[in-house]
């Protein structure tokens, strides 16, 4: 028996070359991507990018001048969204106000004129799937925010769709209530098997609750991966600096494979990360605050800098160090490492102390400017 390859298979979703213009202004540059079935796929980049006006054409509420969109290997780029099978929830919930949770998740399959007894049983168990068991004679006000995203969740659910769309669904949300949240939609996800786009600004959703993150800028998708490889291997400086902190020295040379100049001090980077550059380009180097190692330790003397710490903000379990380096030629460049409580104190590290850091060299990037 022959078997069956990934690559052999036709995406679920697939979205090719698609362009949109409004007015003046394009919104979307030939972008293409697929999402594989039951798949968590997250669309993420700052406001304006594009990211809601490419979820909207997928979804069918928006026509694009360019481009087509498939699922299952069916052509959809010209159907309504009612002929499209799948669920949306908005950011605003876009509940009836006039109807209990109960009617509002019967609602899609009192238009499918399906059974009554079959609507029943079919809200109970998205009641429950959504731990709202109790709460379906209520109305929308008397609901948390938190319980309105469940109910907007199980209303999208209740026709079992083919895909999932999720624009912003957290982001009107309290923090503790969003975190809660975003774990229980993540675990809905997976046991109901549906694939899913969702659209969020908020880099630690994206990064908790996605299998594939795409980051758009400027109506371009710039990088996709896993939410491992999008961090920790940033295809450009904007996704180095748009998911989480980093920091950025922008004097810096390419010196032979593996080395860059700051100043008057060299530092070793992994070979991959200067191929292809030619030596003497002016580069810029970029490393994450929690990959300052301080006090000297780690891989021995490699890549340690003499430094003065110029602040400290407390943040809880850890503090945000600011540290001043002197490398020569003239310049002080500044820094932020992501230090524990436990080591601050440990060390007793304070403003104006003079130690070394250190900077490995399988966690420094390198930009050609």
């Amino acid at each position: 028996m022959a078997v069956l390859r990934e690559s052999d298979t036709e995406p679920y979703l697939k979205v090719a070359g698609v362009t949109k213009t409004f007015g003046r202004f394009t919104a979307l540059r030939d972008v293409s991507f697929d999402a594989q079935g039951g798949e968590f796929l997250c669309i993420l980049g700052p406001s304006g990018c594009g990211k809601t006006t490419l979820l909207r054409i997928v979804a069918g509420l928006e026509t694009q001048e360019s481009g087509r969109v498939f699922f299952q290997g069916k052509d959809v780029s010209g159907l309504p969204v009612s002929k499209r099978n799948i669920g949306i929830v908005f950011q605003s919930y876009a509940l009836f106000p006039n109807l209990t949770a109960t009617e509002n998740i019967a609602y899609g399959l009192k238009n499918r004129r399906k059974d009554r007894g079959a609507i029943r049983k079919r809200v109970d168990e998205l009641l429950d799937l959504v731990g709202l068991q109790l709460m379906g004679p209520k109305y929308p006000a008397q609901l948390s925010g938190g319980q309105q995203q469940r109910v907007a969740l199980a209303r999208a659910m209740a026709l079992s769709p083919d895909l999932l769309l999720l624009d912003e669904p957290l982001s009107a949300l309290d923090a503790q209530v969003r975190i809660s949240l975003r774990s229980e939609v993540r675990q809905l996800q997976r046991r109901l098997g549906v694939s899913t786009v969702m659209v969020t600004h908020d880099q630690e959703e994206a990064l908790t609750m996605a299998d594939r993150i795409l980051v758009m800028d400027h109506g371009r998708i710039v990088q996709s991966g896993t939410p491992w490889d999008v961090y920790n291997k940033p295809a450009t400086p904007f996704v180095a600096a748009f998911l989480g902190s980093m920091n950025f020295i922008r004097d810096a040379v390419r010196e032979a494979a593996g080395w860059v100049r700051i100043g008057g001090v060299s530092l070793q980077v992994e070979d991959r990360f200067t191929d292809g550059i030619p030596p003497g380009t002016p580069v810029t180097v970029a490393f994450r605050p929690e990959d300052v190692v301080v006090h000297g330790a780690g891989d021995g003397p490699r890549n340690a800098l003499p430094a003065r710490v110029a602040a400290l903000e407390f943040r809880g379990p850890r503090y945000r160090v600011s540290f001043h380096l002197n490398l020569g030629n003239g310049h002080v460049w500044t820094i932020d490492a992501e230090i524990p409580t436990e080591m601050i104190r440990r060390l007793g590290i304070q403003a104006d102390m003079e130690m070394a850091i250190q900077l490995p060299a399988d966690r420094i990037r390198v930009y050609p400017l």
